[in-house]
C-alpha cells in the first residue's frame, strides 16, 4: 500500500457528504400478509470489500431491466446502536463499477420488495444463496424520536435493530445454518438468565 505520506489522517469528516440513516430492522418468519415472491422487487447484489467499510451494490429491477450501481460507505458511529448509521453513497456508471469489482469482497444476494403497512413503507429483504431462508424488513425514519418510539409491526417476529448479527457487514460472513446456530445459542443464553 502506498500510504498517505507524512502527517496524519484528519478525524473530522465533512458532514455535507454523509447523512444519518435511521432505521429499524425486523426478523420475519415469512413474507408479510399480501406480499408474494413474484411481486415487484429489486434484485440486489452487495459486495462488502474486505477489510473496509465499503459496499459495492448492484440493483436490478427485473420488470424494467433498469440497473443502479453504487459504492457506499456505511458505519455505526456508536455501536451497539445500529439504528443510526452514517452513510455516504456514490452512484457509478458501468465502467466505474467494474473498476471497483476487482477488489476482494464477500457477497450477499437478496430480493428487496417494497411493502406498505398502515401507511408506513418497508423494505422486505428475502435473502438468496448462503442465507436462503432469511427474511428481514426495515423501515426508515426522519427523526430519532419517531424511530425510538416506533412499535414493531404485527408481521415481525423480532426487532433485531440493535443486533450486529443482522447487519449486512456481519451477515456477509455467515451461512443460514451458522446464523441459526448463533441465534439459537443467544436465545438459550437469554432464557438461562
Amino acid at each position: 500500500m502506498k500510504g498517505i505520506g507524512k502527517g496524519r489522517l484528519s478525524a473530522d469528516h465533512s458532514p455535507k457528504y454523509e447523512r444519518v440513516e435511521r432505521e429499524r430492522r425486523y426478523l420475519l418468519r415469512e413474507l408479510p400478509p399480501g406480499l408474494k415472491v413474484n411481486d415487484t422487487h429489486a434484485q440486489i447484489t452487495d459486495n462488502y470489500i474486505t477489510g473496509t467499510r465499503l459496499r459495492l451494490r448492484k440493483a436490478r429491477w427485473p420488470q424494467t431491466n433498469e440497473w443502479t450501481l453504487k459504492l457506499t460507505q456505511k458505519h455505526a458511529p456508536a455501536p451497539p446502536d445500529f439504528s443510526r448509521t452514517l452513510i455516504t453513497s456514490i452512484y457509478l456508471n458501468e465502467y466505474e463499477y467494474e473498476v471497483f469489482s476487482v477488489f476482494e469482497a464477500n457477497e450477499i444476494r437478496k430480493n428487496r420488495y417494497p411493502y406498505e403497512h398502515e401507511g408506513r413503507k418497508y423494505s422486505v429483504d428475502v435473502f438468496l444463496g448462503a442465507l436462503h431462508g432469511l427474511v428481514l424488513a426495515e423501515t426508515d425514519f426522519d427523526a430519532d424520536s419517531e424511530m425510538d418510539n416506533f412499535p414493531p409491526p404485527p408481521f415481525a417476529a423480532l426487532d433485531v435493530t440493535h443486533d450486529e448479527l443482522f447487519t449486512g457487514g456481519r451477515l456477509v460472513y455467515l451461512t443460514i445454518d451458522e446464523l441459526r446456530a448463533e441465534f439459537k445459542a443467544r436465545v438459550e443464553k437469554w432464557e438461562g438468565q
